[in-house]
């Protein structure tokens, strides 16, 4: 099975729904296997992982799994993933005339080891498709329907999620509950795989019990109905975010599904809305900028897409990402002073601990490069930083690499096609992000504040249409800045994205191009 383990034991196997006995039976006579879940507490901090100017490799071993027979073995499991990813990456052009067409690159190889020598196989990959482009998840659907390829898809618009076996539609069944949108627990849409399968997991978030769990996406699991440490059920209108089913359909997809299987989330935010701009937009002479409508994934003007430079602390907007995922955000955390870094307002000394909320608030509205490796050391620096680019390729961002999580390393790179792929990703699936980025006053019940009012470094002098964003600087990158703005057009309310790189006045070209929009559109 392509490398990956198939898991299974008694316990999984106890009274199957009658539509399944063929499986089961041919489960029975497979080997020996194992049960493992991911420890769902934060990995103890890397000593020294906060101090600076030391690059390090940016691969880790993953965090301990506990396992009830025989170790997991990582390297297929990760190969494959990695494969999934590839593979996704690959299903050729569409023609999309609001974007620019990817070119055709030679096919990379990608080897995937299973257990035994024999089931070495290799996989040939051609051309990549744009996530930004509207058929970025039914293409993705589609082209492993017609490889015969075992995948889950969680359609989250129609709250359906189907097994797909050879081509076809093996098990579908409601999703009950996930995610709320505009939250930080909002389900993520994106490419990822079974990690690992647990018959009954305990959420330390929840407190509660997460029957026929299967890990898809750090704190997120696809599992049956909940239920408190008394037997007690949690409510119907509660959710953590993870993609809820019945029991008796949780256990079914359980039984079905090996750990490595891709999983495949998403909704229909990325369809483009029809709005269609006219006439063409010009050329305009500055290095690296990009003017592009958020619903209708309409490029307005840019200079070269793919160009991969220098991002500074627009990094932090992938490592809120990954703190959303993997970090509970209601704790407080400690603070050890000594592995502080520089940044441009230090409000981390005397301080020995902090809400992780007010670490992510003061990361993203005062860029503040203390609060981001506080934020990773609840990983692991190195680890998180896995996490970062892991999280990179799930979104299809071909041109992106993150070496720490403040953005200070001349080796955070990215391209502007990459950088609108994952502000559009943020806008449509982690707004509150883009909510903190503008200072506003979130409802939230973590705790939040522990630094007083903070000076918001993202927003313009005179510009009040400004809604979020990410603003950065460095010798390497120069002024850097993503933002979004909304605008009135042929009677029309349109959220457009402004990216600058490389610029020497960020204001005045941010300015400048929204004039720009408005004269040449309004």
């Amino acid at each position: 099975m392509n490398g990956a383990v198939f898991l299974y034991t008694k316990a999984a196997a106890a009274k199957p729904p009658p539509r399944y006995d063929r499986y089961m039976e041919k489960r029975r006579a497979d080997s020996a296997v194992a049960i493992s879940a991911y420890q769902d507490t934060p990995a103890a901090h890397l000593p020294g992982a906060l101090i600076p100017g030391v690059r390090k490799p940016l691969s880790v071993p993953a965090p301990e799994r506990y396992h009830h027979s025989r170790m997991l073995p990582q390297s297929a499991t990760l190969l494959f993933v990695g494969a999934v990813l590839f593979f996704a990456l690959s299903l050729g052009v569409t023609t999309f005339n609001t974007l620019s067409a990817t070119n055709s690159v030679a096919a990379p190889v990608v080897v995937l080891n299973g257990e035994e020598p024999v089931m070495t196989k290799e996989l040939n990959y051609g051309t990549r498709v744009s996530f930004s482009e509207p058929s970025f998840f039914a293409e993705t659907r589609d082209s492993f329907s017609k490889s015969g390829e075992t995948f889950i898809e969680a359609d989250l618009a129609a709250m359906k999620l189907r097994l797909h076996r050879e081509g076809k539609v093996e098990l579908e069944v409601d999703i009950l509950s996930k995610g709320r949108e505009g939250s930080w627990w909002e389900t993520p849409a994106g490419l990822y795989a079974v990690e690992t399968k647990e018959v009954n997991h305990f959420s330390s978030f929840g407190k509660v019990w997460q029957p026929w769990s299967m890990v898809f996406q750090g704190n997120f699991f696809i599992h049956g109905w909940p239920h408190y440490p008394d037997g007690t059920p949690v409510p119907e209108g509660y959710s953590g975010g993870c993609i809820r089913l019945s029991d008796e359909d949780a256990e079914a997809l359980y039984v079905l599904t090996p750990v490595g299987t891709p999983v495949l989330v998403h909704e229909q935010d990325f369809a483009g809305d029809g709005f269609v701009y006219e006439p063409k937009v010009p050329k305009i002479n500055s290095e690296h900028y990009l003017l592009a409508d958020i619903k209708s994934s309409t490029v307005l003007a840019s200079s070269d897409m793919d160009t991969k430079v220098p991002i500074a602390s627009l990094t932090k907007l992938m490592t809120a990402l990954v703190a959303a995922e993997y970090i509970n955000l209601d704790k407080d955390v400690r603070i050890t002073q000594e592995k502080y870094v520089t940044t441009l307002i230090p409000r981390l000394e005397g301080k020995s601990k902090a809400s992780m909320y007010s670490l992510l608030q003061l990361m993203l509205v005062e860029s503040s490069n203390e609060a981001a490796e506080v934020i990773a050391s609840q990983i692991g620096r190195e680890r998180f930083i896995v996490l970062m680019n892991e999280k990179a390729k799930s979104l299809g961002l071909e041109h992106t690499t993150f070496a720490d999580p403040s953005g200070l390393d001349d080796h955070n790179e990215s391209s502007l096609r990459d950088l609108l792929r994952l502000i559009q990703y943020i806008y449509n699936n982690r707004s509150f992000i883009l909510e903190l980025t503008a200072n506003a006053e979130l409802e939230t019940l973590y705790d939040s504040g522990d630094f007083g009012e903070l000076e918001n470094f993202n927003e313009i002098d005179g510009i009040d249409n400004f809604i979020g964003g990410k603003v950065g600087e460095t010798l390497a990158a120069g002024q850097t800045s993503i933002s979004l703005h909304k605008i009135e057009i042929k009677d029309s309310e349109r959220i457009i994205a402004v990216i600058i790189l490389n610029s020497t006045d960020r204001p005045g070209d941010v300015t400048k191009l929204l004039k720009y929009v408005n004269e040449r559109f309004e």
